[in-house]
């Protein structure tokens, strides 16, 4: 039998808790949760508790709920931190978009502002060549156009002063071509200027057109994030929330605990010494029987003048497997195993122990299974538990004997009820009972153990 405990009304404290859980779970699992999302959920959540209840028995249904929940909770946790991770990476990931996107925007604002500038000096250089050119022209006009070669040679009144009037004909043309080709040159300059000007341009609202999208993009993932942290922190505080509730429930789930710790303690101690005086009566019937067998063979040997045969000793237990057990219920799968349960999410200490023994194995039968004996043997109890702190319910124990030095018996808890009475013999194969839900049960199931010489063991390695 498990340390366990029967089920007990919830307490108005309890029930409130309970209320205000499945309160926060259906507001946290979000208004735009279709119906359907809602029952998957509150399918999972009982599959859950299901699951809770077999593997701890001990717990009434209210705290398997609540533990159930706990479960569920936390095994989300780690997916939803992920996911928040996830959102930050898409905000870095955002925001550092924007920032490489505004200082393209700022480098091209500043190639702007120096074509700008440098188009703007291109102008006044233009403006000044047009004015020099004009003042040349101005002159020329002025001077009666520039002279032609024949009338500087007619009017020159010796070979210097006809250099003289050449070389200010040649330097004025001269100075009047360099500011011509000069002007064409800041001309073009200042085209090309223009073009580069209209591409940046063109380039800037491009990007601040991206920079504006990329700020939106950045905008939506903190909005993401920030609805991811939101889960993660509704989830921590439901879990903490939960931790509490099981917390609190600690004196209660201790008491009971120590109380059916006590009624299975005795239940196993009964059964341990009934063995103990099986195997010892067995030993002194097989120790009489070798007396008896080495002092008749050593008479023998002594009639025959023969030395003595070598002393026989009680021979060591055997397997246990000889009592060759069948399984009780036909067809039912195991639900549960034999071994230790770890304490559920740390809540409950059990005394420091951090868990339990489930002492038995537990069969998915439905009420109203047949129950057989899987050996033959002696009715060493069949009851009804008293009082709602006993766990076992109906309850039949088999005594199978001593077979190869080993005392066997086998405990069935929880049926619906019993065809068996005390000091019956029955025979392998034999009904006995029928599965049902008393005692501290959640659910129809049939609760095995077996008791090898005073200890519980694994009812798997006897089958």
């Amino acid at each position: 039998m498990p340390k366990r405990i029967g089920r007990a009304p919830a307490s108005r404290a309890l029930a409130a808790v309970v209320a205000f859980l499945t309160l926060t779970l259906s507001v946290a699992f979000s208004s735009a949760a279709n119906a359907d999302d809602l029952e998957d959920r509150k399918a999972a959540i009982e599959a859950e508790k299901q699951k809770v209840q077999q593997d701890y028995e001990y717990l009434g249904e209210d705290i398997a709920e609540t533990v159930a929940k706990l479960n569920i909770y936390k095994g989300q946790l780690p997916a939803a931190q992920q996911q928040l991770a996830d959102a930050e990476g898409r905000v870095d990931s955002a925001a550092g978009k924007v920032s490489a996107l505004n200082e393209r925007v700022a480098l091209a604002q500043n190639t702007h502002e120096t074509i700008t500038a440098q188009i703007e000096k291109d102008r006044e250089d233009i403006a000044a060549t047009e004015k020099a050119i004009g003042q040349i022209a101005s002159q020329a006009y002025k001077n009666g156009g520039v002279p032609s070669t024949l009338s500087l040679m007619f009017g020159a009144k010796g070979a210097d002063s006809l250099t003289d009037s050449l070389g200010m004909a040649e330097q004025a043309l001269k100075g009047q071509n360099a500011a011509v080709e000069k002007l064409s040159q800041q001309n073009a300059n200042n085209v090309n200027s223009e073009a580069r000007l209209s591409a940046v341009a063109e380039e800037i609202s491009k990007l601040k057109a991206q920079a504006e999208e990329a700020l939106k993009a950045e905008q939506s993932a903190r909005d993401a994030a920030a609805a991811e942290k939101q889960k993660v922190d509704d989830l921590v505080a439901q879990t903490t929330a939960m931790n509490q509730e099981l917390e609190a429930q600690k004196p209660k789930l201790q008491s009971q605990m120590a109380s059916l710790e006590k009624e299975s303690a005795q239940v196993t101690a009964d059964i341990a010494e009934k063995q103990r005086i099986q195997l010892e009566e067995h030993r002194k019937r097989e120790q009489a029987r070798i007396d008896e067998a080495n002092r008749a063979a050593a008479e023998e040997a002594a009639r025959n003048n023969r030395p003595a045969p070598p002393a026989q000793t009680v021979p060591q237990p055997g397997s246990p497997s000889s009592f060759g057990l069948r399984h009780p219920v036909i067809g039912s799968p195991v639900s549960s195993g034999f071994g230790w349960r770890g304490t559920p999410e740390g809540t409950i200490d059990f005394f420091g122990n951090g868990g339990y023994l489930h002492s038995g194995i537990d069969f998915a039968a439905n009420c109203g299974t047949p129950v057989y004996a899987p050996a033959a043997g002696h009715v060493w109890r069949a009851d009804q538990g008293q009082g709602e702190m006993i766990g076992t319910g109906n309850r039949i124990v088999l005594n199978h004997g001593v077979v190869k030095g080993n005392a066997l018996a086998t405990n069935y808890y929880h049926l619906s009820g019993f065809t068996v009475s005390v000091n019956q013999w029955v025979e392998q194969g034999q009904l006995i009972g029928y599965v049902g839900n008393t005692g501290n049960s959640q659910g129809c199931h049939l609760h095995f153990e077996t008791v090898l010489n005073g200890n519980l063991v694994d009812p798997m390695g006897l089958l």
